[in-house]
């Protein structure tokens, strides 16, 4: 008996390679799709079927896809294109036609909290847009997660508490924000499409644990690194935007970025749901950490995708 074949974009990301592993050690066999080949290689090495390229491109999508149970749908994060909308509009047009146009009966998206709205939230703008094209397939079944915001943002604070002593970004010290980790989120997309016990189209939001301020995770990692006495900072928006275009990102995600700081902190990108057993995961603040912290004393770079 044939296994059943799973594609996963994304696959060399936080989330995509939970999905990947998950599934393989459940006995399935894994399309780990990625832009490169090396850092497919510990998929590869665990049994998965590397496929290297570009979801730019159709046809590769298509082949990737071909024959597949199921679909682990994402736009990989890339902040160097001059128009950032752009990209996100064109991933998901190839991931969706990918999946037309081979007959995929079950998908799994990455969409976020904040999703249902057309406007006003940065780059959840496009992941609007990504789930209005899924849903406008008529034959597939589709669940949309929409996440919080990852746990793993804050990796990008490493520089900052090494080279000022302090942790900051644009977003409000005192404002609760759910928060969740990464392999959560790859826990439960593993679990739809290994059952593929879900039909219709729908969206279901993935919490973490508990709502947290950004004083209060940093008490968190300032504790698990050492410095307990660890300050955080909220930067202007300006500030902001200037370190960001020092690592390189364009002009266009900046403005996306930005944008949706300027949301969250405004309260328009929140969850719709109330907190349930459903949409709470497991991760706590503290265990991440510790996690951070070996990121922090290591001094290896660490991806919030």
């Amino acid at each position: 008996m044939e296994k059943r074949i799973y594609a996963i974009t994304g696959a060399t990301g936080n989330v995509g390679r939970v999905v990947s592993e998950t599934l393989l050690q459940r006995g399935f066999a894994v399309r780990a799709i990625g832009r490169n080949e090396e850092r497919l290689q510990p998929l590869t090495d665990l049994g998965a079927e590397p496929r290297v390229g570009s979801l730019e491109d159709a046809g590769f999508v298509e082949a990737a896809f071909e024959n597949a149970a199921g679909v682990f749908a994402m736009i990989p994060p890339s902040y160097s294109p001059t128009d950032f909308s752009a990209y996100q509009d064109q991933i998901a047009e190839r991931l969706a036609a990918g999946v037309s146009n081979t007959g995929v009966s079950h998908v799994v998206t990455l969409s976020s909290v904040g999703a249902q709205l057309a406007s006003g939230t940065g780059p959840i703008k496009g992941l609007h847009k990504l789930e209005e094209r899924f849903n406008q397939l008529p034959e597939a079944n589709i669940v949309h997660l929409r996440p919080a915001s990852f746990m793993e943002n804050l990796f990008f604070g490493l520089d900052t508490i090494k080279s000022m002593g302090v942790n900051g970004s644009a977003l409000k010290p005192d404002l609760p924000i759910a928060m969740i980790a990464t392999r959560d989120i790859g826990t439960v997309a593993a679990d739809l499409l290994a059952n593929l016990n879900f039909s219709g189209k729908s969206a279901r939001e993935l919490l973490g644990p508990s709502e947290i301020t950004m004083t209060e995770a940093t008490r968190a990692l300032g504790k698990a690194i050492g410095k307990a006495d660890l300050k955080y900072v909220q930067f202007p928006y300006e500030d902001v935007r200037r370190a960001l275009a020092g690592l390189g990102m364009s002009a266009s995600a900046i403005d996306e970025l930005i944008e949706l700081y300027e949301a969250t902190n405004n309260g328009l990108v929140r969850p719709l749901e109330q907190r349930s057993s459903l949409n709470t995961t497991p991760t706590t603040i503290e265990e991440f950490s510790q996690t951070f912290a070996r990121a922090f004393h290591s001094g290896a770079a660490a991806s919030a995708s």
